[in-house]
């Protein structure tokens, strides 16, 4: 007689609604990043200059300052897998601008467009997953599922990087566009069985509604306690990544000499190397702590740009990307599950939304004002200021990223 005959089953961490979620957002993902590394240089074949490349990204990124906090709201409020279906509708437009732009200032269209994609679907994919695990194992759930949506980038930047190198520019982005319409509609079948369930009694969308959880979430940002330091941090880093990585395919053809089929196999490399570090990094979060995890990733991200900057092949770039890549991993499951952890689960869509639009105001003159300092000084300067940025982040990281505890010793919200 077998003694566990009765042992109850413990539910996987990945459930059947999750898988199917995780493989939309792949494909979904998978064309984007099709063209979204080689993007500034699409604009530069569309005669625009370094300056412009930094404007056109500081212009794009204005409309998700407002979107992304009514995205994360709509997601409260009318359900996740719905506010994702309507982003994805909005997604297959934005391909139609993206194809058509007779110039680099026409690529705008497209991008706002995808703003509105960016916004609704955003606060939904980290809100979902949450609401999807148990709090003990939500860093494990999020290495999971992070290490999944790596494919994009082992997939996504060589596919496009071939298909521009052959055919150019209009047959990437033309295949692209196929493969995202077909993520969509299995987004819009997922909101449609969802409106049958789960979110079969979605509450109305009111100003009252909205100033509630503005107003919840703004007193939390505020209150000096770990989503005050989340956005600090995070904003400060954000600052630096935008000022420096929107130039990176340029630096990377121009400095580094490298080929677009190079620069979209060194996304894979990154890829690769965050796949296999988000899964031990979040079940190394949830036994350790979170903020372990996220100093380790902010120290190798010093080390991946401290590496980047000094050399000059194929092979010398890849290493650094590699390294980022683990130290990309190590951070992400952490801090995804510190920020749903820190707010209450009714506000988490807000949360994350409203996260996003203060780091995309913060970062909103840094993709032109990395322009300028390359213009001005050398292609290394923005680059070498991100690196000791990411050095000095580590600080209040381990010093403020602490929840509260309750009698049990879990974390919680307050």
């Amino acid at each position: 007689m077998c003694k566990n005959s009765t042992t109850k089953k413990e539910p996987p961490l990945i459930n059947n609604v999750l898988k199917l979620f995780m493989t939309a957002m792949v494909l979904a993902n998978i064309a984007g990043m099709m063209y979204g590394s080689l993007l500034p240089l699409y604009l530069k074949s569309l005669n625009a200059s370094v300056v412009q490349i930094g404007l056109f990204f500081t212009l794009s990124s204005i409309l998700p300052l407002i979107l992304q906090i009514l995205g994360g709201w709509i997601s409260d409020t009318l359900g996740r897998l719905r506010s994702i279906a309507m982003g994805s509708v909005a997604g297959v437009l934005s391909y139609v601008g993206l194809i058509l732009a007779p110039t680099w200032q026409w690529v705008l269209l497209g991008e706002g467009l995808g703003a509105i994609t960016r916004s609704l679907i955003g606060p939904s994919f980290s809100a979902f997953i949450a609401d999807q695990s148990a709090e003990e194992n939500r860093a494990r759930v999020f290495g999971i599922t992070d290490s999944i949506f790596m494919l994009v980038l082992v997939i996504g930047p060589p596919l496009g990087g071939w298909l521009a190198d052959l055919y150019g520019f209009r047959v990437m982005l033309i295949s692209s566009g196929i493969i995202y319409t077909f993520a969509a509609m299995i987004r819009i079948s997922m909101a449609r069985t969802a409106a049958r369930g789960a979110e079969a009694n979605p509450d109305k969308l009111s100003l009252s509604s909205l100033k509630g959880n503005l107003g919840a979430m703004g007193g939390l940002l505020l209150a000096g306690g770990v989503m005050t330091w989340i956005l600090i941090t995070d904003g400060v880093r954000d600052i630096a990544f935008t000022m420096s990585f929107t130039l990176e395919s340029l630096y990377l053809e121009e400095v580094g000499g490298l080929s677009m089929r190079q620069i979209g196999l060194l996304s894979s490399v990154f890829g690769i190397f965050n796949m296999v570090t988000t899964i031990p990094a979040g079940k190394f979060a949830d036994q350790k702590g979170e903020r372990v995890a996220i100093v380790v990733g902010f120290f190798l991200t010093f080390v991946a740009l401290l590496v980047f900057l000094n050399v000059n092949t194929f092979w010398g770039y890849a290493a650094a990307w590699a390294i980022f890549g683990v130290g990309v991993g190590s951070m992400s499951p952490a801090y995804q599950s510190l920020t749903s952890k820190a707010v209450p689960e009714k506000l988490r869509g807000t949360a994350f939304g409203l996260l996003h639009s203060s780091l995309g105001l913060f970062s909103l003159p840094a993709p032109a004002i990395g322009a300028r300092l390359w213009d001005r000084y050398s292609p290394q300067t923005p680059f070498s200021i991100t690196a000791v940025i990411s050095l000095l982040t580590v600080i209040p990281a381990w010093f403020k990223f602490r929840l509260p505890e309750d009698d049990k010793g879990k974390s919680r919200a307050e």
